[in-house]
């Protein structure tokens, strides 16, 4: 391979290098990125997901006192929302009553009866859907009573589940035979909760927090591969000179042989004549300074400044080189 072809293809190794180098830069760049983002999604998706849990627990209460016209509590709870799916099942919107007798009739044996009665006019007449709902069988008119005689302030809770519609809520004393009974001088307090947004706060709840933990793996996926690479940013200078600048194997070793021996004789006989003195060495010039430099080798210039050289074998030394402002050649190290 001739001087030019040589100079070309380092020239291409060493834009190749460049180009390494930036795309590896790049790379990082982009894996940083991505690692923020990643961590950002964990968290927003962890509070969306808070957010919407709270909002799935958070009910709509509701309350009612009792009318002595009408002896019993009644209220208008108006429209619940949630799954349209008609009869009992896991997607019934959850409602909790709280009644507490604060002045039960003075009769023995004196119990609570709660009718949640699925019509839109609460006004009229509801005694046939009363009539209804304690027959059983239909989920649209429940009734619930205490099983035991109720006590002055007393605290009784009751739990339905109902379907999405327009609901009216009636709560009377009633005797041992389930009739009603009460006075006007009687009393009683009713507070209710009703939870229409926990399906479906629910569900998106758990979408979120599903979407936070992929966002979790991606994260630690991408801090992984991050360390890694600065980790590997950490060798040293040298070791990047030395990986750029080639084969590095020991230097050519001299002959192997012993130094030529002196002139034979037969074994046991001595000089036959006085020895001389030993011819003048004969004084040898010094040679050109091209030849020298030929000699002790070539200083190849690798990235950032530093140099490697190489020797008239072609092999390379272990030392790293930087050039001196006067032009000559020290190891890094000094």
């Amino acid at each position: 391979m001739s001087d030019e072809e040589e100079l070309d293809a380092a020239g291409a190794l060493a834009v190749d290098e460049d180009q390494d180098e930036l795309l590896e830069e790049m790379s990082l760049d982009e894996r940083e990125g991505r690692l923020k983002q990643a961590r950002w999604n964990v968290f927003m998706y962890l509070g969306i997901a808070a957010i919407l849990f709270g909002f799935a627990l958070f009910p709509m209460p509701f309350s009612a006192n009792y009318d002595g016209f009408t002896s019993s509590a009644e209220k208008d709870i108006g429209l619940v929302w949630g799954l349209p799916l008609d009869g009992e099942d896991m997607f019934d919107v959850p409602m909790k009553i709280e009644v507490t007798a604060s002045k039960p009739p003075s009769e023995a044996n004196v119990n609570l009866g709660v009718y949640v009665l699925q019509q839109k006019d609460c006004q009229s007449n509801l005694g046939e859907y009363t009539q209804l709902a304690k027959d059983g069988g239909s989920h649209e008119y429940q009734y619930q009573e205490t099983s035991t005689a109720v006590l002055p302030d007393g605290v009784y809770e009751f739990e339905f589940g109902i379907d999405p519609g327009h609901y009216c809520v009636i709560v009377e004393y009633i005797d041992s035979t389930g009739s009603k009974i009460g006075q006007a001088s009687d009393g009683m307090s009713v507070s209710g909760k009703i939870y229409p947004n926990q399906f479906f706060a629910g569900v998106a709840g758990l979408l979120c927090l599903m979407l936070s933990g992929f966002a979790f793996v991606g994260a630690q996926k991408h801090g992984t591969a991050l360390r890694a690479i600065l980790e590997g940013e950490h060798e040293t200078t040298e070791d990047k000179v030395l990986a750029a600048a080639g084969p590095t194997g020991p230097p050519g070793s001299g002959p192997s042989g012993p130094p030529g021996s002196g002139p034979s004789g037969p074994p046991g006989s001595g000089p036959s004549a006085p020895p001389t003195s030993p011819p003048a060495e004969p004084v040898e010039e010094a040679p050109p300074v091209q030849e020298s430099a030929a000699l002790e080798g070539e200083f190849i210039p690798a990235e950032d400044g530093f140099f490697f050289k190489q020797m008239p074998d072609g092999s390379y030394e272990q030392t790293v080189y930087v050039q001196n402002a006067d032009g000559s050649y020290v190891s890094h190290e000094e």
